[in-house]
């Protein structure tokens, strides 16, 4: 039997972006390889975030010897929740610790974490990857401070919003894409159906 998957198409992805790496075992490289990855396979890039020139200069500095990514929108749609979007990518970036090695590694990460938590699944699943120990990996690679916060052990979106909520004084609620999660009940009893 094939692995024709989508995980095996994301993974088949990544490892070709990892075979045109510049640096191929290093920990950011590995985690956009599989970022962008799980991406190219359904041509949903825009999921990403990422204006074009961001994209295009991510690949530069990671990928150098892949080909330009062919048709990436220029922008996401807008949404009611860019608001959100902003207020999130800016907390990771106050929190980020590598954001000192490259400026737009850090920003490209949280535009991406900060774009997946406006669509209606668990985090590691919105990013395209393979469980919440994948987006534990990045996040405390990059955030460890913020992370060290969730001494409840909430699911990474629910706390990430919270933070969010918190970070601008407001009352702690869920982020714009859970209310269409299959566990959106679990994690919110009060607001579930």
């Amino acid at each position: 039997m094939s692995d024709a998957g989508p995980a095996a198409g994301n993974e088949r992805a990544a490892r070709v972006l990892l075979a045109c790496a510049l640096d191929p075992a290093a920990a950011d490289t590995i985690a956009f390889a599989r970022l962008i990855g799980a991406r190219l396979p359904l041509g949903e890039l825009l999921l990403l975030g990422l204006s074009r020139d961001a994209l295009d200069a991510l690949m530069a500095r990671h990928f150098p010897r892949a080909e330009r990514l062919a048709d990436v929108p220029t922008a996401m749609a807008w949404s009611p929740h860019w608001g959100f979007v902003s207020e999130l990518r800016a907390l990771l970036l106050d929190y980020d610790v590598t954001a000192a090695t490259h400026v737009g590694d850090a920003q490209c990460l949280a535009t991406i974490i900060a774009t997946a938590c406006l669509r209606p699944d668990h985090l590691w699943r919105d990013l395209g990857l393979n469980g919440r120990d994948d987006v534990t990996c990045i996040l405390q690679r990059h955030y460890p401070g913020l992370i060290a916060r969730n001494v409840m052990n909430l699911r990474w979106k629910k706390f990430l919003a919270q933070e969010v909520a918190l970070a601008n004084g407001r009352e702690p609620t869920f982020a714009p894409g859970c209310p269409g999660c299959e566990d959106f009940s679990l994690c919110y009893p009060a607001d579930g159906a």
